[in-house]
Order: C-alpha cells, then structure tokens, then sequence
C-alpha cells in the first residue's frame, strides 16, 4: 500500500559535503527519492575551506522509514552525517504551551492591586455572588482538558502520562485558534467515578470541560453525569467535535453529488464513542438510513454479542431494515462510508459494492481504513483525518470555536442544536465558488471558521435560554 511521505515522520540531517566532490549532494537526494524520501527544505548552515554544511529536512511515512533514510545518507561517498533527528520529538522536547502573567508586578502598588491587599475585596464579592467569579478570575475564558489516556487516538490504552502531549496539543490549538486559555489535566485512573469527583472537585476553575480520549462506555457515563451536575459546558471532543465536522463535511458533499440527507444510505466502521456520536448527528440532521459495524458484524436489534448499554441504544435507533452479517454485507448500494475504526479495515472490493457516486470518510488515524491513492478511481468524494491530502476531517474546525462562543455568552451547556449550527456554520466556510470534491471543508488554517462557528453557538445558546450573558452577533 503506497503511503504519502508526511511531516509527522520527518527527519533532519545535518550534513557535511565535501565540496570538492560536486555531485555529492545530488548522489544523495537520488538515493533519498530512490527509496520514497521527499526532500523540504534546504539550509546553509556554514561553510569551511572544503567542507559544506547543510540542514536537511525529508519527509517519511513511518519512524522506519525515516530511520532508512539517516542510513542512506550515511552511506554516501563526500557526505558526513554529523548529526539527524526527529523533528517531533524535537518539537515537543519540554512540552508545548507555558502560562503567562496579564499583569505586570514592577510597583508595590501592582503587588497590593493584584494580590493582597486589593483582591481580598474581590474575593469577598465572589463569596456573596458565585457568578461573578466569571467577571473576576480566569473561569470566564479557561477549559479543562481532561483525560485517563484510555482511548488515545490510533494509540489506544496508553495512560494518563503518556496522553500528555496530546492534551498539550489540544491546549495548544484551543488558544491559537480561539483564543481559549484551558490546561491539561490528566487523571491516572479508569474509575468513571473518580474522574466525574476530580472534575466535580475543579469545577469552580473552569468555565467549561472538554473531554479527551477516554475510552466508551466510561466516557459516556462521565460526559452524560457531569452534564446532569454542572453549569458549565462539558464536550467530550472525540465524539462530538469529530461529529460536526464530520456533518460539515457532509453538508458539502452533497451539494457535489446532488443528494439529499434524507435519501441517504450511511455506513460506519467503528461504532465507540465518536462513531455512536456522529450517528446521533447526523440522525438528528435528517439521516434515517443508518448501519454501524463493530468487529462482530453490523449492529441490529436483537444482537447479543460484544454489546453494551450504548450499543443498545444505537440498535433500537439505526439499521431499519435490520441488516445482519459482515461490512461487505452493509455497504452493498450505501451512499457514504464513515470510517472510524483502523487502518486498512476497508478494500476497494467494498468500496466498488457501494452505490454511484459514494463518499468515503476514511479517518482512522494515521494510517486511514482506505488511502486515498487506492480509493481514487472509484470514490466520487474522500476525505481523511491526515493533514496531508485533501479535505482533512480534523476536530479544529469545531471545538475553538465552539468554546468561545460557549465562553462568550456564558451557556450552561452545548446542547444538540448548538452542535448542528456550528457544522452549517463550518460548511458555510466553503463559497460555492469554492467547492468541489478536494475542497468540501475548510481549512484548519483558515481564521474565519472558529468566529463564524462562536457566532452561531451563541445565537443557538440564546435562543434556548442556555446562555448567561446576552451577546450580540
């Protein structure tokens, strides 16, 4: 299966040329192509009497990969390598956010003003109006990112500890993209009720809680408990942010294939958390037509093998026509392949059982259930979860944007409407002009989707009297 080089697998070398040998540069790009390196960027680095150093970056499609190319470089005649690294793990050495003070603290004044004496006030008019600690302290713009490490996208099971960088990630992205100031917290432990006591305990921190990688069913019972329990916004992301962009996505589509919702025969591989929640999306924006296959088949009501409470549920409400057997059996005349399972789980035979003009959303991660270049002649539409190729299904697009505007207008909660606004919103990001099959959904680059989605979470918010504060958008 050929595989698309990428920056997450890309290494740098630092390398001594001999430059009295002149094609010793070009020797070693031959021999990187040769065995499917793609060389980035180039850099002078020094340059002695017979010696050139440069920086190289390539990129690879895996870490062995990348390991094949430093050996290929280090067989080269008039080439020393003198160093190579991984640039993610450089990327991520010492972590990726940092706290900083609004305050500058130079006088004793700024000393009295933004500590004792001067906040004890402050602290006594939160102490007589709970709400005002939304006005006063970091509550009215701060998330909690909160996971158990159970459910770590294309990982697994790995642990709070080493969830880590992925929750720095989503800090990361939550303030560059919307200006949310949240931090991770990882709880080393998978006792849904122990971790529902620790976010009940920090709470009065937090205007809002955005769940990750916590495994099904506990994810469930944690979002759905906290929900019942707190004033404040709880998002497990997993499934709801991959839900609206996954309708977003959707939504454009069919503008391509001139299909209706409604008419719609979908199939999704994988039914956890995120697959159980973009069901209930797209349920909700108008699908009636639904199967979800597990590792045991496609789900139907009746079926006693490898189910659970929400797997129940999803039985009682998808599958109409009661479907039973394999994947292959399910896909036979469906309009839209949903993958959230693992790589390679779907073939082209399967892909050629599926009605004209299908649409695969392949988002298994990093490697999806089927890659673009083998799906290509026979998918009218296709979309991933890799930044890499075309129409990037990725969570960006939604939870900024949902947050701010959660945040902005202060809403108890996101509710299902809130979720459905803000996957128009995002499709809406796409002109007509703009739109055709390798462009269905923004890019996460793009700085005008988390303030149109803001503006649509809180004109929801306010309509179903969710919100604490009046905006105007």
């Amino acid at each position: 299966m050929a595989v698309t080089p990428s920056a997450q697998y890309s290494v740098t070398l630092r390398i001594a040329i001999d430059s009295r040998d002149h094609g010793a540069f070009s020797r070693l790009a031959t021999a990187i192509g040769a065995i499917g390196g793609d060389i980035g960027a180039v850099d002078l680095v020094s340059t002695a009497r017979h010696a050139v150093v440069r920086e190289i970056v390539v990129n690879a499609t895996d870490v062995d990969h990348a390991e094949h190319i430093v050996a290929a470089a280090h067989a080269q005649d008039g080439v020393t390598v003198l160093d190579s690294w991984d640039r993610t793990f450089r990327l991520h050495r010492g972590g990726k956010i940092e706290l900083f003070g609004r305050l500058p603290l130079e006088t004793r004044d700024d000393l009295s003003l933004a500590y004792l004496p001067g906040l004890a006030e402050v602290c006594k008019a939160i102490a007589d109006d709970r709400n005002k600690v939304f006005d006063y302290t970091i509550k009215r713009n701060m998330v909690a990112v909160i996971t158990n490490g159970t459910a770590v996208l294309g990982l697994g099971d790995i642990g709070a500890a080493a969830g880590m960088p992925v929750m720095e990630g989503k800090s990361a992205l939550f303030k560059e993209f919307g200006n949310v100031d949240s931090y991770p917290i990882c709880v080393d432990s998978k006792d849904p009720q122990q971790i529902i006591e620790i976010c009940e305990a920090i709470a009065p921190v937090f205007g809002g809680i955005n769940l990750e990688d916590i495994g099904a069913p506990t994810c469930f019972e944690v979002e759905d408990t906290l929900k019942e329990r707190l004033d404040i916004p709880v998002f497990h992301d997993d499934q709801h942010g991959t839900a609206v962009v996954v309708l977003a996505a959707l939504i454009n589509a069919l503008k391509i294939t001139g299909q209706k919702l409604e008419d719609l025969k979908v199939v999704f591989s994988g039914v956890g958390a995120s697959g159980i929640a973009c069901s209930k999306i797209l349920l909700n924006a108008g699908v009636t037509d639904i199967i979800g296959c597990d590792t045991r088949g496609a789900i139907y009501a009746g079926r006693t093998a490898n189910m659970n409470r929400m797997k129940e549920w999803y039985a009682d409400h998808t599958n109409p026509d009661g479907i039973r057997g394999s994947l292959t059996d399910a896909i036979k005349g469906a309009n839209l392949f949903v993958g959230l399972s693992g790589p390679g789980t779907f073939s082209v035979d399967q892909l050629r059982l599926m009605a004209k003009d299908p649409i695969v959303f392949a988002m298994a991660n990093p490697t999806p259930e089927i890659m673009p270049e083998d799906a290509g002649p026979y998918v009218r539409v296709m979309a991933t979860g890799r930044s890499d190729y075309p129409n990037q299904i990725n969570n960006v697009l939604a939870f900024p944007g949902i947050f701010r505007g959660a945040l902005d207008c202060g809403a108890r909660q996101i509710s299902e409407k809130m979720k459905v606004a803000a996957a128009h919103a995002i499709a809406g990001c796409i002109s007509d002009d703009e739109l055709h099959e390798e462009n269905i959904i923004p890019s996460p680059f793009n700085r005008n989707v988390a303030p149109v989605v803001a503006a649509a979470v809180i004109r929801v918010a306010q309509e179903q009297g969710l919100a604490r504060r009046e905006v105007h958008v």
